[in-house]
């Protein structure tokens, strides 16, 4: 499997940040990759989340998704993007990943449920949190992708969850907010996830100055397969699929694993 990751940096333009999409899935197509990863918020982007987001949002069957999917056919390559789509709450949008199949087909929609309400931003005044719902994933070219959005890694149930419901590939799809650490902890929790689940994990991430950049693709040891600096760019790699299983049969921690009885907080 040939997958390519695509760095933005996406702003308030929504038609540029379409053609920059476009531009990407050419060069990934070109480049022999089967599936192009996008981040977070690929079609509209700012520094501060605001009242902008859900003005902007639509639903599923709009022109931003119509465009997306076009843009997958055209191009023959299969396609993972954040959009702002609408909900059903006045003043607040979704915070989703939609993939389209090289048909131009959706595959899967993902609503972020873990919203970024930390580091002084409130991602949940203007997103709503998808209610919880079973792993997002979809099988493609025979391998079954698991779908995350940024703050989701921080929550490694979320990806061991996807681990067991077979995923073999974690997309996790991000504008990843600078600061103090951050860089180190985006490298951190994305190597953990691999690890920790024995999969390969593709992080595609915005540049700055909205995120961090470094993108990058981990086989299941963790290793960096490639990573991006701070540049809009893309990656192109193989990942070759029986390293899964290697890694797994090697290091059977699901097998292994045994859960400990929940215990109350002592807070408060």
């Amino acid at each position: 499997m040939r997958i390519a990751l695509g760095q933005l940096a996406s702003g308030t333009d929504i038609t540029g940040n379409l053609a920059a999409i476009a531009g990407f899935a050419r060069q990934a197509a070109e480049g022999g990759a089967r599936i192009l990863i996008l981040p977070e918020y690929a079609t509209y982007e700012k520094k501060v989340l605001d009242a902008s987001f859900p003005e902007v949002a639509e639903p599923l069957d709009g022109p931003v998704c119509s465009e997306l999917s076009r843009i997958a056919q055209a191009h023959g390559i299969a396609l993972v993007a954040g959009v702002v789509e609408t909900s059903d709450e006045s003043g607040r949008a979704y915070n989703t990943l939609v993939a389209f199949g090289p048909d131009g087909r959706r595959l899967a929609v993902y609503r972020k449920i873990h919203l970024f309400d930390a580091q002084g931003y409130a991602e949940s005044t203007f997103i709503k949190p998808a209610p919880l719902v079973e792993p997002t994933f979809f099988d493609f070219d025979g391998v079954r992708f698991g779908l995350m959005t940024c703050y989701d890694l921080r929550f490694p149930e979320l990806a061991r969850s996807l681990s067991d419901a077979g995923a073999e590939v974690l997309l996790t799809c991000a504008a990843w907010v600078p600061g103090k650490h951050k860089t180190n902890q985006w490298r951190s929790l994305t190597a953990a996830r691999a690890i920790e689940n024995g999969v390969y994990l593709a992080g595609a991430c915005q540049a700055p100055p909205v995120s961090i950049g470094h993108s990058v693709l981990l086989d299941p040891m963790g290793a960096v397969i490639e990573e991006l600096g701070v540049d809009p760019a893309l990656i192109v790699a193989d990942i070759p699929l029986d390293a899964v299983t290697s890694v797994r049969n090697e290091f059977p921690v699901s097998r292994q694993r045994r859960l400990l009885p929940q215990h109350k907080s002592r807070a408060g």
